[in-house]
């Protein structure tokens, strides 16, 4: 029975496979927002970023899906871009990837960057794009706050609401190495991972402000 409600819970996707938990963003505001606690400081020459949201809002709006910026700089910021596509910004011009559309079910979205290669890879669902060259030689520094739900223009705070994120995010993780494809495709499908050594969404502390709800799945 277990097994059953768990594959269900995985196909239709409403909330975390991999931990019970999600948050839910209800309305575009200034002050609402989630600071996750790291495992360990993002000192990074590479990692491996995933969540899964679902969002309404459609137009020509800029929607930050994550943000961790340090006292003076955007260090790690992805979003959707306002003509759909996705983006990695790494403390300067960003990398961006051309993606279908991506509607108000949920999506599981993976970022890969390694600063030896610059190599950066975007998964949408388990598939690829077609890899960039970025930030070669770079490396994202300790020190900042890791934020869902708001783009920080200081440290904490100079929010823009036309930015905010609107909708349900879940099952974030973060890794300090690149992760074999194969591995994000197992994942995309809610295939548990428990050695996500930076953000582990079944362990992370999770500190909401404002409007946003946490929702946690029992057993039942």
């Amino acid at each position: 029975m277990k097994l059953i409600l768990t594959m269900f819970v995985a196909a239709v996707l409403l909330s975390d496979v991999e931990a019970g938990r999600s948050l839910v963003f209800p309305e575009e505001t200034a002050s609402s927002l989630v600071e996750l606690t790291p495992a360990k400081p993002l000192s990074l020459d590479a990692f491996t970023l995933c969540l899964r949201f679902a969002t309404e809002l459609k137009g020509k709006r800029e929607v930050i899906l994550f943000a961790y910026r340090t006292q003076y700089f955007d260090e790690l910021n992805v979003w959707r871009e306002t003509d759909g596509r996705l983006s990695l910004y790494l403390s300067g011009p960003g990398a961006f990837f051309e993606v279908p559309e991506l509607g108000p079910l949920a999506n599981h979205v993976c970022l890969t960057w390694e600063s030896l290669t610059g190599r950066t890879t975007m998964y949408v669902n388990g598939r690829s794009s077609a890899s960039k060259i970025y930030q070669r030689g770079h490396r994202v520094r300790p020190g900042g706050k890791v934020i869902l739900g708001q783009d920080p223009d200081n440290f904490l705070g100079d929010f823009q609401a036309e930015q905010s994120f609107v909708g349900e995010i879940f099952g974030v993780n973060m890794w300090d190495h690149v992760l074999p494809s194969v591995a994000i495709q197992l994942l995309s499908t809610g295939e548990d991972f428990s050695d996500a050594n930076v953000l582990d969404w079944a362990t992370v502390t999770i500190i909401p402000t404002g409007s946003v709800l946490t929702f946690v799945l029992t057993e039942r």
